[in-house]
């Protein structure tokens, strides 16, 4: 073989395998798109009429704390506590866990609940950093929130002390920047009442994007596209994501994540696992596997259920910086998940997630941005040589690009025609338009993020990263 028939083989093999890869990355999101469309149709001709009010009289009704860790979350945190203690259940305290904070958030928390220190006694049932101060409300309007006020120990820790002070059997774990629907641990507690046969461990609902939304008293009272361009490309990113992937993730048995942002946990499960992971900063994730991979090997019957519509909202990055950070940690605690849980990898053992959800992570979420950037890189030196097929080149780009835009198009639609939380033609054209420029605009963007990601675990970069939060919007007057 030549030289020239050497390359050409190679350039051809190069060509080949891009467009393989592509074709089934594309063909996952239709599956996946498909089952999430007839699975989000079944669960809404099932529940669309279910009085969710009537929990509200059963003394059954799961008893649930809500964990919410909050790091100088000063700005915000007044209206978010609000937002938790408005939730529409009976059967609920809400624990916010003041992880060490250096702005103001303890002194803000105590003169907007008034808050005195509490005699209780802190048990570790899972080792944390130490605690200063357990906190009660002397105003029995705010009888059900309790503040912990500890060192500084990250995320993981600070969910691991919440769910040392609490006694009820429920966890719900959220982020305290966001926002609740009111509606939402009644939706949330539905499964475990129905449950029969299975455990329910974990159950996950929505996040939703809440920049330039109208909050007022700690309830969102006018939902609206953010002004900013990166924040309002992140609610597309948020509808394919919550809409058609991990809905059909739940059906097909092979959830890996419940969002870190808002998720409810089985206490007695998680405690037997051993609390959240303190040396991951992908801790949701981990969790999760871990609890899952944990009931496998029990050989105990289990459900992880996500639910396309109860509600959290939460404040996106609006800077690129601050994106980066967040988009470089979530590809650090991706990596962390698939190496510790490696052993699942093609494992009949674990069922779906050994044999699917497992290796569609490591394939299509972990090694995409690699092949990515092989691509462009091999791409450029066919350039420089000369043997690049412009024709080829521009097809497949426009291919791609289509498929990038049809898909977010299409999570905006089913957006519509379920939930239809835009209600604004205004809101709908924005979306769509960042919808048209985000394959060229922030999927570069993304990709650099998840590259910068693998780079800081290599080196061993173990830092969150701080999430300045600028605040919601309140309406005139």
């Amino acid at each position: 073989m030549t030289g020239i028939a050497f390359i050409d083989t190679l350039i051809f093999l190069f060509n080949y395998l891009i467009l393989v890869f592509a074709v089934f990355v594309m063909t996952s999101y239709v599956i996946l798109a498909v089952i999430s469309g007839f699975s989000l149709k079944a669960y809404l001709r099932q529940n669309r009429f279910v009085n969710y009010k009537a929990l509200l009289a059963l003394d059954s009704a799961p008893r649930v704390s809500l964990i919410a860790p909050a790091y100088n979350e000063g700005k915000t945190i007044v209206e978010n506590v609000r937002s938790l203690l408005a939730i529409n259940y009976n059967n609920f305290d809400v624990i916010v866990v003041n992880d060490g904070s250096k702005d103001d958030s303890i002194e803000i928390l105590t003169a907007a609940f008034e808050l005195v220190k509490s005699e209780t006694v802190y048990k570790q049932k899972i080792s944390t950093k130490d605690v200063r101060g357990i906190y009660r409300s002397s105003n029995k309007a705010f009888s059900k929130l309790i503040v912990v006020d500890k060192m500084n120990g990250g995320k993981a820790d600070a969910l691991n002390a919440g769910m040392n002070v609490t006694e009820n059997p429920y966890l719900v774990c959220i982020d305290v920047d966001c926002i609740m629907d009111k509606d939402v641990l009644l939706k949330l507690a539905k499964p475990y009442l129905e449950a029969s046969g299975k455990r329910i461990i974990a159950t996950g609902g929505v996040v939703r994007i809440a920049n330039s939304c109208i909050i007022r008293s700690g309830k969102l009272v006018e939902v609206r596209a953010p002004q900013n361009f990166l924040a309002r490309i992140q609610v597309i990113e948020y509808l394919r994501a919550f809409i058609l992937g991990r809905m059909a993730w739940s059906k097909l048995d092979g959830l890996l994540i419940i969002s870190g942002a808002f998720g409810m946990f089985d206490k007695e499960i998680a405690l037997r696992c051993g609390g959240y992971d303190t040396n991951t900063v992908g801790e949701d994730m981990e969790l999760i596997v871990r609890m899952r991979r944990y009931m496998i090997e029990q050989k105990e019957p289990y459900a992880v259920q996500y639910i396309p519509d109860p509600l959290c909202w939460t404040e996106a990055p609006e800077s690129y910086s601050i994106l980066r950070k967040q988009r470089s940690r979530w590809m650090r605690g991706t990596i962390e998940t698939l190496f510790t849980h490696r052993k699942m990898l093609f494992n009949p053992k674990y069922k779906t997630l050994g044999m699917l959800s497992y290796p569609y992570w490591l394939f299509f979420e972990y090694f995409a941005p690699i092949v990515e950037l092989l691509g462009l890189l091999i791409t450029f030196l066919l350039v420089i040589l000369g043997f690049i097929s412009w024709k080829y080149f521009f097809l497949f780009l426009f291919f791609v690009y289509s498929f990038a835009v049809m898909f977010s198009m299409i999570a905006l639609y089913t957006e519509e025609v379920t939930f239809k939380k835009y209600q604004r033609l205004e809101d709908l054209l924005k979306l769509t338009f960042v919808a048209i420029l985000e394959p060229i605009l922030f999927h570069p963007f993304t990709v650099y993020a998840a590259l910068k990601g693998n780079w800081e675990k290599i080196t061993g970069n173990k830092g969150w990263g701080e999430m300045t939060r600028k605040g919601f919007e309140k309406p005139p007057g």
